[in-house]
């Protein structure tokens, strides 16, 4: 017997939300992905980049400006590198401008791009100038590094995906029956956990690095909030520091 025609609109509503999600969550992925990929380029010409800026538009298109590095101190703006705006002394990146621009422009395009978390306004500029922070080379090496300078002895984190990556608890020691000890309360400052929410949320949002770095954990898991748990509280062992 045919399924009545509710039932059918039904089925076909739960699979059209499933391919929307599918997605969603590709989407995501491919903008990290072609991040990375213009990140390496620019790097290999420029190893001191942190950041590209940009002019950017409501037609959701930009004007590529440079590259710029790291700030010296927070009284300084950052060090420009490469301007392209028509800067006399060529320059290794000259010859991929077009790529950077397309690049960053691709990556930026979707509203939901996780790498919308890495622009802020270039507050040494008053008009239409942005900052992208180009992602570590190692994301995982980057999180386990700034959670040991505030907890030393960490081992692992617990991160909560439906809140874009938020470390809910952090693993460190052993507890007095030998299970894992975990802490609830970070001591990192704001904008440490502005920065650990960022690449977490990047890294469980690239497929390759989600299954390498993250995974399930045992199904009597209580989350410290006292909110359901999902699939997507993952455990991440944290890699060795130096």
């Amino acid at each position: 017997m045919k399924p009545a025609a509710h039932e059918q609109l039904a089925i076909l509503c739960e699979q059209r939300e499933g391919l929307e999600a599918e997605r969603l969550r590709i989407e995501k992925a491919y903008s990290l992905a072609v991040l990375d990929h213009i990140t390496a380029k620019i790097r290999a010409a420029c190893p001191e980049a942190v950041y590209v800026t940009f002019a950017y538009y409501s037609s959701r298109t930009l004007d590529l400006h440079g590259v710029r590095g790291a700030q010296p101190s927070p009284l300084e703006t950052c060090l420009e590198l490469w301007d392209n705006r028509g800067g006399e002394d060529e320059h290794p990146l000259d010859h991929i401008a077009d790529q950077i621009e397309n690049d960053v422009e691709t990556a930026l395009a979707p509203y939901t791009s996780p790498a919308w978390a890495s622009v802020h306004r270039n507050s040494a500029s008053d008009g239409n100038s942005w900052l992208l922070e180009l992602p570590p080379a190692d994301r995982a090496a980057s999180v386990a590094e700034l959670v040991r300078e505030y907890h030393p002895e960490a081992t692992a984190v617990v991160v909560d995906g439906r809140a874009a990556g938020r470390v809910i608890a952090i693993q460190e020691g052993v507890a007095d029956d030998g299970t894992p000890a975990r802490t609830t309360r970070p001591r990192w400052s704001s904008t440490s956990d502005t920065v650990l929410t960022r690449l977490l949320g990047q890294i469980a949002a690239l497929p390759a690095l989600a299954d390498r770095h993250l995974i399930p954990l045992p199904g009597d898991y209580l989350h410290p909030y006292g909110v359901s748990t999902s699939d997507q509280v993952r455990l991440m062992p944290l890699p060795p520091t130096a």
